[in-house]
């Protein structure tokens, strides 16, 4: 069924189809027409003070402003993490800024996070059913200088608070103007030293642990992982996402290449799996990874668990292979063990 459904939307726009299949998902679950799947795991997964029933989560971008958890829950994902969101709303940049590189199995987009801001998606929060692992990723604003982006990190972290299982600080995106640099030596050093000041003061202020989880990229060297890895350790983070898009293009062979962007999917894989082995021993256990990028199929996602990972996370895989994935990855866990 989902092929013949992909080959239609793929006649499509990227961004166009993206917002179609989802507002079309939202509207049969509304109507009943999809039933829930429970796919719970054999053994259950507990990282940072929660218990997830399965190790394949949704990635951040799918659904950045909260519109269709409820629906996205029904496919069986372990857990959903929704943003990016910043905190006043942004258009992003230029259309076209979705690209399908289909022989190649992969997506480049140059989005910029374009969302509708924090107080949309806090208001979608507060009506939404599901009751399972929400994560919700945050971002600077286009407009928000460096020095500045601090701050704004804080108040998007206690202003969405109340409402998350965990909170990502989306601070690797190749597609918003220097927000890499956060990533790096003092600038990286004094936001998560203030957001942890934070998450501990909400904890004695509400009695209630959100986990401070921070999204790195796979274009970082050796050298800059080791610091990177240091700066985790020191600062009592509480997990790592690897990876977020590549400014990189080896293994691409579509002419879409040229395209300006991250790219995602199965080009990524094998940079993504590199930087968890490496940061899996850089971390020594001390601090959970979730895997992200390039995993479009069960063994993609069992090379990650076995490079370090805990959890998995789909975006790219989600639109080539179908909701389908989600039942095949958590089979093969269930079998591996």
């Amino acid at each position: 069924m989902y092929t013949l459904i992909k080959s239609l939307l793929f006649y499509l726009d990227p961004e166009v189809s993206h917002h179609l299949s989802l507002k079309i998902l939202k509207l049969t679950h509304s109507l009943k027409l999809i039933r829930y799947k429970n796919l719970l795991s054999s053994q259950t997964i507990k990282l940072c003070g929660l218990t997830f029933p399965n190790q394949i989560g949704l990635a951040a971008g799918f659904d950045k402003n909260g519109d269709y958890i409820d629906a996205l829950a029904s496919f069986g994902f372990g857990f959903i993490e929704v943003g990016t969101v910043t905190l006043k709303p942004q258009l992003g940049n230029a259309k076209p800024r979705i690209f399908r590189l289909k022989q190649d199995n992969a997506i480049i987009n140059r989005l910029g996070f374009n969302n509708k801001g924090c107080d949309y998606l806090i208001e979608r929060l507060k009506k939404t059913k599901f009751k399972g692992i929400l994560g919700i990723n945050i971002g600077k604003g286009h407009t928000t200088t460096l020095n500045s982006a601090s701050d704004e990190y804080v108040e998007l972290f206690t202003k969405l608070f109340p409402y998350a299982s965990y909170i990502t600080i989306n601070i690797s995106s190749p597609n918003t103007k220097d927000l890499r640099e956060l990533q790096h030596g003092n600038l990286l050093s004094s936001l998560l030293k203030k957001l942890k000041q934070t998450q501990t003061t909400l904890n004695q202020q509400y009695n209630k642990y959100v986990p401070l989880v921070v999204k790195i990229s796979p274009d970082l060297s050796s050298t800059e992982l080791t610091h990177i890895a240091d700066i985790f350790l020191q600062e009592k983070i509480d997990a790592v996402i690897a990876t977020n898009t590549t400014i990189g293009r080896e293994g691409v062979t579509d002419a879409l290449a040229l395209e300006t962007g991250g790219l995602s999917g199965k080009p990524l894989n094998k940079n993504s799996t590199s930087v968890i082995k490496q940061l899996n021993k850089l971390l020594a256990n001390k601090i959970p990874i979730i895997a992200s990028g390039g995993i479009l199929n069960p063994q993609d996602a069992l090379e990650k668990i076995n490079a370090g990972a805990s959890l998995v996370q789909i975006y790219t895989g989600l639109v080539y292979s179908g909701p389908r994935l989600i039942a095949q990855l958590v089979k093969h866990f269930e079998e591996a063990i």
